[in-house]
């Protein structure tokens, strides 16, 4: 398995390595190659949650998907909260939530708490076994069903099908 999360971590890395540099001359391409080899072999043993990258063509549809569905709800919550800020006079009603998810895959299960908390108006405060811990800028429900919803199956049922 370490070569897999091996593997895996020079990916992540070159794919960091070409946005950051937004070029492909071989001389960024040969830098960014041996950089991040080398990271990769002295961290990639440590790093036990990229063991569950999933590199099957299902796993990239689903991938892509997933971006699709999160940058929609990004774009919808940027709104949300851009016309909360403009009209003060729209309902605000913050507060920690309770929500369930059905996620083991520890990959699955960071990548559904980031989505959620680069999304506006929720912030993942904590994790406790399937047992998320959501600030939600306009409480609709203290229902644990409802808050998981309305803020996690949306992300949720994609990674599903990713990381099982």
């Amino acid at each position: 398995m370490k070569i897999k999360s091996q593997f895996a971590l020079f990916v992540v890395l070159m794919i960091v390595w070409f946005l950051i540099n937004n070029s492909f001359q071989i001389e960024i391409v040969i830098i960014g190659a041996v950089l991040s080899f080398i990271i990769s072999l002295i961290f990639g043993r440590r790093t036990d949650v990229l063991n569950e990258f999933k590199f099957t063509p299902a796993a990239f549809f689903y991938t892509l998907v997933y971006l699709l569905v999160f940058f929609v709800e990004l774009i919808k919550s940027n709104i949300d909260v851009a016309l909360r800020v403009i009209k003060p006079s729209l309902p605000i009603n913050p507060g920690i939530v309770k929500t369930k998810t059905v996620l083991k895959s520890k990959m699955a299960r960071m990548i559904l708490t980031n989505s959620i908390t680069l999304t506006p108006g929720t912030l993942t405060v904590d994790i406790d076994d399937d047992i998320l811990y959501i600030h939600w800028i306009d409480v609709e429900s203290d229902d644990i069903d409802v808050a998981t919803e309305k803020i996690v199956k949306k992300f949720e049922k994609i990674l599903v099908k990713i990381y099982g």
